[in-house]
């Protein structure tokens, strides 16, 4: 229902029928111009600290609140309520403000009892990168950047929740100390609601590296690593489809809820973006924007340096992973630029006019310092595995899309995903309308391609998390709960022999991306002796 996104709030209520029957947002920066946030944040000086303002959040929620009561919008009828929240970002209580949660007033807005609750005023969120040193710190006490992964699904990130809470602790000892609970966005949004501390989900908690994965604990060794006496102040943590208990009576009497209506845990703004597309077993969701990234829905993964594995916010049995590259829409435009005239259409007709394996000439195309795999600049390889310096415009073009989707498939699988008979490829953002782009998504996986609408998946999929609380505990899965949901479109299938172009080409490719990181290790390496 509720969503938390960097620049605002949004709400959407659906009925059981599944449609959209009531949205809404606040924009932090235009709705709320009193806390003087750029794109919903603070940018320090040193450029690295990035936060937001806590009470920013809580009276967003008043003004949209607010907003559905004015416009007559029947909270009476609401069963079940969840959210969603950019994830990393942490929430610091002080101690005492339990009572004060519990006991709100409703005849004062919720920012208006809650403004001395926080220790820390200005959450550090998703953005921050201030935090190299804890980084450092908590890989070299757990034995490594692979054993962090191994343990929490993710070596260590800067914006990762342990890091910032080890930051605070070790810049701010005495506001550690008064603080009696740290929540994750997601978390602090479902307290509010619930008018007590609500538990961090699996899902949203492998986002912090601090969660074993596997046993769905916290880890010892990564909390003792942050900060004393850690795990009181998370709390325990629970399964992502978990109902918490009935919304408070603030809002009863308030907002006019039903005292039955049930809060279901939230949790991150990525896990419910994979609820609001459907993910299923062995799927794909692949957003082609600015950024590359792809979403998988796995059995038994294998943690890597590269990427992350988060819990599965619809199946605690299975999980997620989420995997980033940023050479993406502006790379490709920029060889539509020069080798197709800035003109789309002249960019799929050189796509079709080339065949599918591009008779063995391979490129890596990396404007900026890629992620996966760490290099940069533009690399050729005609059929013999040979370095060359150009190609002809068309295959060019190829090189570049089918070296793109090459990649994605090599390191989803470094994660442990495996193409299944029933997989499907959802692909979203701009380049998702360019179907001969599709084509190749599609040859290179030997999978068909579908497109779906995400313009609200993670508030859509919040939606679809409530209605799936309310029954998940008798094993009703979120795919039968969503039946009634829109389709995805099938775009484009597999060419006819596809798949054997496709697997030499990745496995050469491979063996070229291997040779390419190390090259460019051993550059790194030497630049710094």
């Amino acid at each position: 229902m509720l969503r938390s996104p960097q620049a605002g709030l949004k709400v959407i209520a659906v009925d059981e029928q599944l449609r959209v029957i009531y949205e809404d947002n606040v924009h932090f920066d235009k709705d709320l111009p009193e806390f003087k946030t750029q794109g919903g944040v603070y940018i320090h000086s040193d450029r690295l600290t990035v936060t937001s303002p806590v009470l920013m959040w809580v009276k967003a929620l008043d003004m949209i609140l607010e907003k559905m009561k004015s416009s007559g919008f029947n909270f009476s009828q609401v069963r079940a309520l969840s959210g969603a929240g950019q994830q990393h970002g942490s929430v610091y209580w002080k101690k005492g403000s339990i009572e004060i949660l519990k006991n709100a007033s409703s005849e004062l807005p919720l920012h208006q009892s809650l403004k001395a609750c926080f220790s820390v005023a200005n959450s550090p969120i998703w953005m921050d990168s201030s935090t190299a040193s804890q980084c450092s710190a908590l890989e070299k006490a757990v034995g490594g950047a692979q054993r962090l992964a191994s343990i929490t699904g993710s070596r260590a990130y800067e914006r990762f929740t342990g890091n910032q809470i080890a930051k605070i602790y070790s810049q701010n000892p005495e506001v550690y100390m008064q603080t009696e609970r740290i929540s994750l966005v997601s978390s602090f949004a479902a307290s509010l609601f619930l008018g007590a501390y609500a538990p961090i989900d699996y899902s949203d908690g492998s986002g912090m590296n601090l969660l074993q994965i596997w046993e769905k604990v916290w880890s010892a060794s990564c909390l003792d690593a942050c900060a004393p006496g850690l795990e009181e102040k998370l709390g325990c943590p629970v399964p992502s489809h978990s109902v918490l208990g009935p919304i408070c009576p603030y809002y009863s009497q308030r907002y006019g809820f039903s005292p039955d209506c049930k809060v279901v845990a939230f949790t991150g703004d990525n896990p419910a973006s994979l609820a609001g597309m459907r993910l299923q077993e062995g799927d794909i969701a692949i957003s082609l924007g600015t950024s590359d990234t792809l979403f998988l829905w796995i059995q038994e993964p294998t943690p890597a340096l590269e990427g992350h594995i988060l819990c599965n916010p619809v199946d605690s049995r299975t999980y997620m992973a989420l995997l980033c590259f940023k050479n993406g829409s502006l790379m490709r435009e920029r060889i539509r630029d020069d080798c197709a005239s800035g003109s789309w259409d002249e960019f799929s007709k050189a796509l079709s006019s080339t065949a599918a394996g591009n008779n063995g000439n391979l490129g890596f195309y990396f404007d900026v310092m890629e992620i996966t795999p760490e290099a940069v600049g533009i690399h050729r390889f005609n059929k013999d595995n040979q370095k060359v310096s150009g190609f002809p415009k068309e295959v060019e073009i190829r090189a570049l899309i089918e070296g793109q989707f090459m990649a994605k498939r090599i390191h989803a699988e470094k994660l442990g995903y495996k193409v299944m008979s029933r997989t499907r490829i959802l692909a979203t953002g701009g380049a998702s309308h360019n179907k001969k782009i599709l084509q190749v998504l599609s040859d290179v996986f030997n999978a068909p391609v579908y497109t779906i609408d995400t313009t609200n998946s993670a508030c859509l999929g919040s939606a679809y998390r409530a209605i799936h609380g309310l029954v998940a505990e008798t094993n009703v899965s979120l795919a039968d709960v969503v039946k009634l949901a829109p389709e995805p479109r099938l775009a484009v299938t597999p060419t006819t022999g596809a798949e054997e172009v496709s697997k030499l080409g990745n496995t050469i490719f491979l063996l070229i991306s291997c040779l390419l990181q190390n090259v460019v290790v051993m550059n790194s390496s030497s630049k710094t002796d």
